[in-house]
């Protein structure tokens, strides 16, 4: 597959991301790749994030998807994925941890047929940002997950995942949550396929400017851990 001959779907899953939503697309909008069909999913956002994309992001995007109850960044996903049109699909978190500029990092390899699913790692080949809490609950999920599925990863839990659709498409997603990730990188490794990482940026965010992940979704990825660990 050649860069001009494929388009690149980036759904962006969001809940109560009124300050960044806006910046986030202007930068999915920005990034590499002429073609990209961009699909937001509102996870029926309490703080004024719905009128902003009605008002301001529907004009700019290929769609804007209101959940008309919230399901939670997996059930935010599963209906971008659903509606995904591209040959490559990218998931971007409208928090601005994440820079879309790095897109060719994490598309390049699956463009080049080295993989069909690439995920953008945080810790490979350098040093870890954040709480300290949060990198060893990250080693950790990793680790455990690596056991299961027999894959070399250092960061499943990363938001830069990418794969070719008609792989993301056949994945029957059922976590709702923060689960989704151990469950579709377990559904993943029990189709084969081996996930390739490369190395990406990573700008943090506080508890106090919102982060969403907690004790409880840790524990739940444990759990999804050992569900999900025949695929």
């Amino acid at each position: 597959m050649k860069e001009r001959d494929f388009t690149l779907s980036v759904v962006i899953p969001c809940y109560n991301e009124k300050d960044s939503i806006h910046t986030i697309v202007e930068r999915v909008l920005q990034a590499p790749f002429v073609n990209k069909e961009i699909i937001v999913v509102d996870d029926k956002s309490t703080d004024g994030t719905s009128e902003i994309l009605d008002r301001d992001i529907k004009p700019i995007v290929s769609q804007v998807i209101h959940h008309q109850v919230n399901t939670g960044k997996g059930g935010a996903l599963r209906t971008g994925f659903a509606h995904a049109t591209g040959d490559i699909v990218i998931i971007q978190d409208a928090d601005l941890e994440y820079d879309p500029k790095e897109y060719p990092k994490v598309v390049m390899p699956i463009l080049r047929d080295e993989c069909e699913v690439c995920y953008g790692s945080r810790f490979l080949r350098q040093a870890a940002k954040g709480y300290k809490a949060n990198q060893i609950a990250n080693k950790t999920l990793t680790a455990l997950s690596n056991f299961f599925t027999h894959q070399r990863l250092t960061d499943m839990e990363t938001c830069y995942k990418c794969f070719k659709r008609e792989v993301i498409q056949s994945i029957d997603i059922k976590e709702n949550r923060f689960g989704f990730e151990p469950e579709i990188t377990a559904k993943i490794a029990a189709k084969g396929i081996r996930i390739k990482e490369v190395p990406i940026h990573y700008y943090p965010r506080t508890n106090d400017e919102g982060k969403k992940i907690g004790f409880k979704d840790g524990v739940r990825a444990i759990y999804c851990i050992w569900k999900y660990r025949k695929g």
